[in-house]
């Protein structure tokens, strides 16, 4: 089996990793495969018939793939440019600025890119994609350094363009169409003298990953259903590298566009790929743009807190599991220095054990009358965030109110922990808490510092979108960093709805500013640092509220006001 076969094949874990040691992967390993990221981080493919089943127990939490989902909502109706003049963008366009993107380049990792349609051509009919990386195909040429997938070039695709048969020559697809929705908005071209459609970034080059759906022993691990569009982190990591290094062969400032999310995670940015995240970001001439998530309004979310000056705190939280859930996960993330013991109470009142972890563990659960098994998994100091970890699954639950008990000891003082379910998409059905929080439900990795985090907002009555996630991070640092329209925008393929599409238009934004600052010259060293601060000053608030807040952050996308505070208007 060649390196390529065994790192898309599902006998083979993906694993993260942020040490490397000779060769790149243990000895212990015989036949596994390294792929460098950057620096320490990089993935390894071990044979699974070579190692222990995957659990957080055996493998640690960082090094097991987190499942990412798409954000969109997909719609109907034509072309509406009223997105683009609430953001200031089509002000910008059209001022004596001038500004569309032109000499940027945007990177998009999703499902993929329909490079056939006009929105991705020139006047003259040649493409503005510059490159394609399709990790779904393994009988083409790889790009430099990465040992999987195929890449199609900018003249592989100009050639197909002409041809009478383009998917003969790239047969790269968008079978989803999310990732074209998204490229449209934020990088279309002007069609109709603008009238017909145009993004907000109409001249960025574009280059696309199409990533791979997460391999079936993943999502089983996840409980999530084989059906469901769900992309590992692992497939994320290395699509991060190939934008990142594209924009560096071709000595181009670069706006990633992360239109992904996941409620797994510390929520506070700390991981392998929030490090890699952010070693990107902070580069000169580099923007990472991430959406929020769409999780606000789901019941996903649970806050519990300690009774100050109690030695210790009860709280039974409660989960009303759908007739029509097979599986799911669930993590607890508590604080420092107190620790968290549960049992668990079925709906027909059979309640486990109760269970005071005291080091690494795995527990299982069996009910009498129930069918369900409760895996457990605890990790006292989980080596990313340094917090303690609770990891559930809960496999053929019965439907019903499920309740765990959570005993909080340990700390004299206030102590928080918080309990998510999976994304909506991943559930498939009404699964949720009875007491959720809306708050603290930015998916990641939005938390991360360095990024430019975005909610969504409706441009046509100015009011918040009730679905999108809020902020601020599980301990309090302040996230989102601006609010951008996202309900009913107009893509290449109908209007859609989701803070992706609010991610698209703050993309495109970035690329207007980049080609002021890095391509015409006048800020050489811009990045997202930069950018975030100038955003956030030329922000669009409402009299009376309160700013930075959970939902609007700093305030609207508006970069036409960005570029009136350069001007000192």
């Amino acid at each position: 089996m060649t390196d390529r076969e065994k790192i898309v094949s599902n006998d083979f874990y993906d694993v993260i990793s942020d040490f490397r040691v000779a060769g790149g992967i243990p000895s212990e390993f015989p036949g596994a495969v390294y792929q460098p990221v950057s620096g320490e981080i990089g993935v390894a493919y071990i044979d699974r018939a070579k190692t222990v089943p995957i659990s957080v127990s055996n493998f640690t939490y960082p090094a097991i793939p987190k499942l990412y989902g798409l954000m969109q909502i997909p719609q109907g109706e034509p072309f509406d440019p009223t997105p683009l003049v609430e953001s200031g963008i089509l002000q910008v366009q059209e001022s004596s600025l001038g500004l569309t993107g032109r000499g940027v380049v945007i990177g998009f990792l999703d499902t993929g890119i329909r490079y056939e349609e006009d929105v991705f051509r020139k006047e003259d009919g040649s493409t503005r994609i510059l490159g394609i990386w399709d990790q779904t195909i393994q009988d083409g040429q790889t790009p430099e350094g990465i040992l999987y997938g195929t890449e199609y070039k900018q003249e592989d695709i100009d050639r197909a363009l002409k041809s009478e048969n383009p998917r003969e020559i790239v047969p790269s697809y968008d079978e989803n169409g999310h990732g074209t929705a998204i490229a449209s908005v934020a990088a279309g071209s002007r069609l109709g003298g603008g009238l017909q459609f145009i993004g907000a970034a109409p001249e960025a080059d574009i280059v696309v990953v199409k990533l791979r759906e997460a391999k079936p022993h993943l999502k089983d691990f996840y409980l999530v259903p084989q059906e469901t569009a769900a992309y590992a982190e692992s497939d994320i990591l290395v699509a991060l590298r190939y934008l990142e290094s594209y924009a560096v062969s071709v000595v181009r400032p670069l706006v990633i566009c992360f239109s992904l999310g996941t409620n797994l995670g510390d929520h506070e940015g700390h991981s392998i790929m929030a490090d890699y995240l952010n070693q990107v970001a902070t580069r000169r001439s580099r923007v990472v743009v991430v959406c929020g998530g769409n999780e606000g309004n789901s019941g996903h979310h649970y806050y519990g807190t300690s009774v100050e000056g109690l030695t210790e705190t009860v709280d039974n939280v409660e989960i009303r599991v759908d007739e029509n859930t097979s599986g799911f996960v669930a993590e607890l993330w508590g604080s420092v220095p107190a620790k968290h013991a549960i049992s668990i109470r079925s709906p027909g009142g059979e309640v486990t054990p109760r269970v005071d972890f005291r080091e690494q563990s795995s527990r299982e659960f069996v009910f009498i009358y129930e069918k369900a098994r409760i895996q457990v998994d605890h990790v006292l100091v989980e080596p990313g965030s340094g917090e303690e970890l609770i990891f559930f699954r809960f496999i053929a639950p019965t439907p019903g109110v499920w309740t765990i008990q959570v005993n909080v000891t340990g700390s004299s003082g206030r102590s928080d922990f918080h309990i998510w379910l999976p994304l909506t998409e991943f559930l498939q059905s009404d699964t949720y808490f009875l007491r959720p929080s809306p708050y603290t439900t930015l998916t990641e990795p939005s938390n991360v510092r360095e990024v430019i985090t975005t909610t969504v907002y409706n441009d046509e009555n100015n009011s918040f979108w009730l679905e999108s996630g809020r902020g601020y991070t599980r301990t309090g640092r302040i996230k989102p960093d601006i609010c951008s329209p996202g309900v009913s925008i107009s893509t290449a393929l109908g209007k859609r709805t989701g803070s992706s599409m609010a991610a698209a238009l703050l993309a495109g934004a970035a690329a207007l500013f980049m080609e002021w600052a890095v391509v015409e010259q006048n800020q050489l060293r811009a990045e997202s640092r930069e950018l975030k601060n100038y955003l956030i000053r030329g922000g669009d608030r409402s009299p009376g509220e309160s700013y930075p807040n959970r939902e609007w952050g700093n305030g609207r996308l508006d970069i036409a006001g960005t570029f009136d505070v350069l001007a000192g208007i």
